[in-house]
């Protein structure tokens, strides 16, 4: 296929080879002499590159970088660390454009989310550079006379991340631009599934820390399957390893830490839902859905899987929703022109339609029909169409979460049932409510409202800002990554008592005399 959307250059100026060593502690790339993983697109089959996998010697040899890097990074003032962030966003800033061509390249989401996805990252290098200044401590009042009481945070150590290929380059920066202003040092697991967009985050990031003279082992990259997150959860060295990806990963990962008393940061599945009120805007609560269900061919953890929509408007919502769906075009993420990209791969493909054979098997009803599609266009074989089903909340298949684009419909009477049928699943990322009415509202976001981490009004499940904490509950994993209080899961707690007094008091009143 004629290079159109000028990909090749793009890679260029990223500095992807075709064949590229995954393991790097800075500017430095190992050799390790394993076989390479390929990262084919599905957008076109095309085979983009070749990244070499990393072995337990060259692991060794990356966590030893790191830890020499941590003795003298965490005694770089905080403010200093975090103008060295403030570079890498800039430089994320110069190279936006080929970052994002290559992310939606290479994962199959439009190329408007890849932009979206490297604003991300420059969102949360910003935001660091501020943070760099406000790694507050409280200071508490002593029961005792002539002390003082306070709390300060240090730095942890090394920060292990394991990325999905959903969003193989953000979620990265959310727990690295944190973890570097922090005093921390990142050694970064990317997906197998996307490498090559991990290759050009590390070339960037390098580069910086490089050019201010920082040790080699701030930034570093290790490359493969799970048996290398298998290393990094089971290393005593890495005190948090922090994973995205499915709950079935994601209890491995958690089982492995806490067998070593490690920490673990883990954000995994979603079955995420809107409730749509009868005093919904309805316009507005279609685009939610319709971005939700099928933005990045519903391979998002913050996608919209179920829509539970009250009865006297269920009706007017399917017949909109099956109109607009029908005006989606589909196909290579590059072209502007087109709604909807690929899948990652023909695993994915495979498992769409296993949940499609399942839910008509369990009694649900075809509102839009779904398929592969072939012919020009359409030659990788990874994509496939939105699909919506009518469907009963306890059904099996509606209980997992499928990560491809099929939206299930469900009907309610009251919203008290429907905040039930929201909750009634294993997942409790993100969920939103759709409606005019403030009683309704607040009803949502109170305590017997949504079990989610995420709980939105009349905005969709999907596209959280970098300022608030994001992450979900139950089989969700309990994480929080980006803003708010979130960097505190980068640093250790310490508290500190000064006795500025002649004597020697005792807490609660102990008498201790010789």
């Amino acid at each position: 296929m004629a290079d159109q959307f000028g990909i090749q250059e793009s890679l260029k100026r990223l500095g992807i080879k075709p064949e590229n060593s995954g393991t790097s502690t800075g500017v430095n790339w190992i050799d390790s002499g394993e076989a390479s993983i390929s990262s084919f697109s599905p957008a076109d089959g095309t085979l983009i590159g070749k990244v070499q996998t990393t072995n337990q010697e060259t692991y060794e040899q990356v966590i030893s970088q790191a830890q020499v890097a941590f003795e003298s990074w965490r005694q770089v003032p905080a403010p200093q660390r975090g103008e060295i962030v403030r570079e890498i966003g800039n430089a994320l800033r110069e190279k936006k454009a080929d970052l994002g061509k290559l992310v939606s390249y290479e994962m199959g989401k439009s190329y408007q989310e890849g932009l979206g996805e490297v604003q991300e990252m420059i969102d949360i290098c910003d935001f660091a550079v501020g943070l760099s200044r406000q790694l507050y401590g409280l200071t508490m009042h002593s029961e005792r006379p002539g002390h003082r009481m306070y709390e300060q945070w240090h730095a942890l150590g090394i920060i292990a991340i394991i990325s999905a290929f959903n969003f193989p380059v953000a979620v990265w920066s959310w727990n690295a631009a944190l973890a570097w202003v922090c005093g921390d040092v990142c050694v970064w697991k990317p997906s197998e599934k996307a490498p090559l967009s991990g290759i050009a985050c590390q070339l960037i990031a390098g580069e910086i820390f490089e050019k201010h003279g920082m040790p080699e082992g701030i930034c570093t990259l290790v490359m493969g399957d799970y048996k290398v997150g298998e290393m990094m959860s089971q290393d005593s060295r890495i005190p948090l390893v922090s994973a995205t990806g499915s709950t079935r990963m994601g209890k491995l990962v958690g089982q492995a830490v806490g067998g070593r008393l490690g920490r673990s940061l883990l954000e995994l599945g979603g079955n995420n839902a809107i409730i749509i009120t009868e005093n919904a805007d309805m316009d507005m609560a279609i685009r939610g859905a319709l971005f939700g269900a099928v933005g990045t061919a519903g391979q998002r953890c913050t996608s919209t899987r179920r829509l539970i929509i009250q009865e006297n408007v269920y009706e007017e919502v399917k017949s909109r929703l099956a109109s607009a769906y029908s005006k989606l075009v589909i196909g290579n993420p590059l072209d502007e022109k087109n709604h909807v990209g690929p899948v990652i791969d023909k695993d994915a493909v495979d498992m769409y339609l296993a949940a499609i054979e399942k839910v008509q098997a369990e009694g649900g009803k075809v509102v839009v029909e779904g398929g592969v599609l072939s012919g020009a266009g359409y030659e990788s074989g990874c994509y496939v169409k939105p699909a919506i089903y009518e469907a009963e909340n306890q059904f099996e298949i509606v209980q997992h979460e499928t990560f491809a684009p099929i939206l299930y419909l469900m009907k309610y009477k009251t919203l008290a049932e429907a905040i039930a049928i929201q909750n009634s699943v294993p997942q409790g990322l993100s969920s939103a409510i759709m409606t005019t009415n403030m009683r309704e509202a607040e009803a949502f976001l109170s305590v017997a409202g949504s079990d989610c981490g995420i709980a939105n009004v009349n905005i969709g499940t999907s596209g959280a800002e970098i300022g608030g904490a994001f992450g979900g509950e139950k089989e969700t994993g309990g994480g929080r990554e980006s803003g708010s209080d979130a960097w505190k899961a980068y640093m250790r707690r310490q508290t500190n008592t000064i006795n500025y007094s002649s004597a020697l008091p005792l807490a609660q009143g102990i008498k201790f005399d010789i």
